[in-house]
């Protein structure tokens, strides 16, 4: 049997961190074979839809996501075939014409709200990671984000927070919780986790004599 990549799912909600968890991991591999494969780029195609339409969108809802899609990819990238990695226009609120080819690599980190909620993406996973980071927090980080990144107005970034994000994260998002394999507290600012982490990653790639 040859060497096959390795898959890391990172996992936790809005503003909790897992981004920077991911580009920490990321960083620590630069120079070696690493991808990274974000799930808010497989968002379904809503282009057979009127535009007053996709503005409804659920983005927090699991079934906002293209994961047959996402799972087709992960396959090909684990048999050392590239893809032609989408990308989402938030703006028209589709998926956009243009894509991205990525080549395969030996490490690939899948990182997304609910990477972790489909178990067909959990079983081709070998690590899975939850970023556990408290509400307060979360609100905070995701309203800078979006005031300053999306133009947002601070109420409509609060209105929907509790009429969406909130209750999907209770409802679909903090229930994968019990999946992971590592919960990380306080996302990118847990330097001991990542550290760990890394040190974790190391030994795999060593023992596949990869890196």
């Amino acid at each position: 049997m040859g060497k096959k990549p390795i898959v890391i799912g990172i996992a936790g909600g809005s503003g909790s961190g897992k981004t920077s968890v991911t580009r920490a991991i990321y960083e620590q591999f630069k120079g070696h074979s690493i991808l990274m494969l974000e799930q808010d780029l497989y968002y379904k195609d809503q282009s057979h839809l009127p535009f007053e339409e996709r503005l409804n969108t659920n983005y927090d809802h699991p079934l906002a996501f293209d994961n047959d899609f996402l799972i087709e990819h992960l396959k090909e990238l684990l048999e050392y075939r590239p893809i032609e990695k989408p990308i989402y226009d938030y703006k028209l609120h589709t998926r956009s014409e243009e894509v991205v080819h990525v080549e395969p690599k030996d490490v690939i980190i899948l990182e997304g709200i609910l990477v972790l909620e489909d178990e067909r993406l959990r079983e081709l996973m070998d690590i899975k990671l939850y970023v556990d980071t408290d509400a307060d927090l979360r609100i905070i980080r995701r309203m800078l984000r979006d005031i300053k990144e999306r133009g947002r107005s601070i109420e409509s970034v609060i209105e929907q927070y509790i009429s969406v994000v909130r209750p999907m994260h209770n409802q679909f998002v903090e229930p994968t919780k019990r999946y992971a394999d590592i919960i990380i507290p306080e996302g990118g600012q847990n330097r001991v986790a990542i550290d760990l982490m890394v040190t974790k990653i190391q030994t795999i790639l060593e023992q596949n004599a990869i890196l």
